[in-house]
């Protein structure tokens, strides 16, 4: 489902901040070299995880679903000067990548990568995040939630990509579809849940805001 029309999609992000001449770069190796090119963050909501991140100013930033490292970097440019980004990929083939254009970014040396489970990797992290960005199985999404807001602390931004899921969230529901079930159910869980309060933005696939109360 497109939310906005190509032209109006277009139009928002020629008068939004332009694209990075590296982040061009890393989008066009993803797709030619990386299945899924889709998953990319892209130009206008790698500029909202940008923006974002400058307001909060973080120093622990916590990233669950790395990708080839396209939304790590965005989040990345609102760092202080001495913070750090930690994320998290399961697919080991594209650290290599990864690490390429961290390095190229000039925040190679504040991000860490971490290779395999979110669910175990998470609680063994020492450090209390300001802001997270939850953007990996979808079916998972409830249980990511859980472990990564026991790391954060009262004004902590919990950020969950892709929660409208491409309009199925409001389509009859598809019983072997479990990813859907499962982000209907997250959905309302981040709505009604007393320990955060909850904007859910149309921005491309659906990102939620969460603040930690």
């Amino acid at each position: 489902m497109h939310f906005l029309s190509p032209l109006l999609e277009k139009y928002i992000a020629e008068n939004s901040e332009s694209e990075p001449a590296l982040l061009t770069e890393l989008t066009r190796e993803t797709h030619l070299k990386v299945i899924q090119p889709r998953m990319i963050t892209g130009h206008f909501q790698g500029r909202v995880l940008s923006l974002l991140s400058k307001i909060i100013g973080p120093k622990y930033i916590l990233e669950i679903g790395t990708y080839t490292g396209y939304s790590a970097i965005c989040l990345a440019e609102g760092l202080s000067t001495d913070g750090e980004l930690h994320t998290i990929e399961v697919n080991e083939e594209l650290h290599g990548m990864q690490r390429k254009y961290f390095d190229k970014s000039g925040f190679g040396h504040q991000i860490y990568q971490h290779i395999g489970d979110a669910l175990e990797l998470v609680p063994q992290m020492d450090m209390v995040f300001d802001l997270v960005f939850i953007d990996a199985q979808k079916v998972q999404y409830d249980a990511y939630f859980e472990a990564v807001i026991q790391k954060t602390k009262p004004g902590s931004i919990i950020l969950s990509d892709n929660v409208l899921w491409s309009g199925k969230v409001v389509e009859p529901l598809n019983p072997a579809d479990k990813a859907t079930a499962v982000l209907l159910d997250y959905n309302k869980k981040l709505k009604e849940d007393p320990r955060i309060e909850t904007v859910l933005l149309p921005i491309r696939d659906g990102l939620t805001l969460c603040r930690v109360l």
